[in-house]
């Protein structure tokens, strides 16, 4: 009984993260996954190891010339894993395996992938199981008819299944080192199979699990959906089309070839939201479209899904919350009223993201002597578990690699999580006098 108590879902969450991530690091660790078989650095492996649990991105290594065959398939394990969520792989483990899944086990369940309700969520584990292995399966076929013909058989096929897995969970991890070090799929950034299938698989994975469930049920009929899957698809046409039409005439106005264009534009929109994957030198961005990434980066996608950042629908119920202010009027959306522990908990989140954001960036900038606006795109980038980075992060001390981790595993876990985890059950609720103070 004491064992259950103290090991609440939020415990269980955190810590299985934590396990993986430690057993990833020192699996890295190991001569034989690194090209020049030496012991790579323990912060090294602990900060590659993190980066990929939490479907980031960022990198102090490149992936395709400094590992090996078996240290990318650690790594491309850890990005499976940590898209899927530890609790998900743990129940279809079970599953498969025929172990009964008890209460506990159920309710973790429940907390790590977001659902409303207990019932039904080993089907719903299912559902995700098959929707995983079919995505991710005819996104590396599509990816194959590429990669085969320029790297032959073996290598194409593999390079398929990876930049496929690494696109669906929005990991943004890839191999395309061996053609140029650190250059993502800027050597791709016209090919319309390897644009549109990653930006596809990146849409579809952040997405979140039960917003497919009520669009494979409802189809086309938008007013049957739910509130959940109403906020996340309309939030989510929004911030992939306003971003798509900024940099497409404020950014890439430079680019003569239209289609080019369109793909380098509409790639960075999807890519910021959280998948970490470039097509473009962000170096070369003008300060605003740094700062549109970095809004976009901390959004990042919808709760439930393989995505990072404070998610859509807390951006959602924040704006929600700013008009029903301007009005006099309760939080509502789709004439459906957000009851109040939602919006507090929005408020939380959405606190929490740019203070800790803000904070790091600054102590980046401060003890490497680096420009804020590489510093704040660095942290945005680690705590929306996305990967983009304006290329310092193999340069970056040990403290702001430490820092980094730390809102790495935050952005993943999620800042609610951790924070039901440490905290004890207040002795005065509700047992405080009230006072109201002036604010604005």
């Amino acid at each position: 009984m004491i064992f259950k108590k103290r090991f609440t879902s939020a415990r269980i969450i955190i810590l299985g993260f934590a396990g993986v991530i430690l057993l990833g690091a020192l699996l890295l660790m190991l001569p034989i996954s690194s090209q020049k078989h030496v012991v790579t650095p323990f912060l090294d492996c602990l900060f590659t190891s993190t980066s990929a649990v939490c479907v980031t991105g960022l990198i102090v290594h490149d992936t395709a010339t400094y590992w090996t065959s078996f240290g990318q398939l650690i790594i491309l394990l850890l990005i499976q894993i940590g898209g899927m969520g530890v609790v998900t792989i743990a129940c279809a483990l079970a599953i498969l395996s025929g172990r009964k899944i008890g209460l506990l086990q159920r309710a973790t369940m429940q907390d790590s992938i977001g659902a409303f309700q207990m019932g039904g969520i080993m089907r719903m584990v299912k559902f995700i199981i098959k929707g995983v292995v079919l995505l991710e399966g005819l996104g590396a076929i599509s990816m194959a008819f590429v990669f085969v013909p320029k790297f032959g058989w073996g290598q194409g096929i593999w390079y398929a299944i990876f930049h496929s897995i690494s696109a669906f969970c929005n990991a943004g991890f890839d191999l395309m080192g061996v053609i140029k070090p650190y250059s993502s799929i800027t050597t791709m950034r016209s090919n319309p199979i390897i644009n549109w299938t990653i930006m596809l698989l990146i849409i579809i994975g952040g997405l979140g699990f039960f917003v497919w469930n009520d669009i494979l049920v409802n189809k086309w009929h938008f007013r049957k959906y739910n509130l959940h899957a109403k906020v996340v698809v309309l939030t989510t046409l929004l911030l992939l089309v306003l971003p798509t039409v900024y940099f497409f005439f404020g950014e890439f106005q430079n680019v003569h070839d239209l289609q080019t264009r369109f793909f380098l534009s509409a790639f960075q929109s999807v890519t910021a939201r959280t998948a970490g994957f470039n097509s473009v030198d962000f170096t070369t961005m003008t300060q605003t479209g740094a700062m549109v990434m970095t809004l976009l980066m901390l959004i990042g996608g919808s709760p439930g899904s393989t995505a990072g950042g404070m998610k859509t629908t807390t951006f959602a119920v924040m704006l929600a919350n700013v008009t029903a202010v301007f009005h006099r009027d309760n939080v509502h959306m789709f004439h459906r009223r957000i009851d109040n522990d939602t919006v507090r908990s929005a408020g939380t989140i959405f606190t929490m993201y740019i203070t800790l954001c803000l904070a790091v960036a600054m102590i980046i900038s401060r003890i490497e002597g680096i420009p804020m606006m590489a510093c704040l795109f660095e942290a945005a980038s680690a705590i929306g578990t996305v990967g983009c980075t304006m290329g310092i992060t193999p340069y970056l001390g040990a403290i702001s690699h430490i820092l980094l981790i730390v809102l790495m595993y935050f952005g993943r876990v999620g800042g609610l999580t951790l924070a039901y985890a440490v905290a004890s059950k207040s002795r005065f609720v509700n047992s405080m006098p009230e006072e109201r103070i002036s604010v604005g």
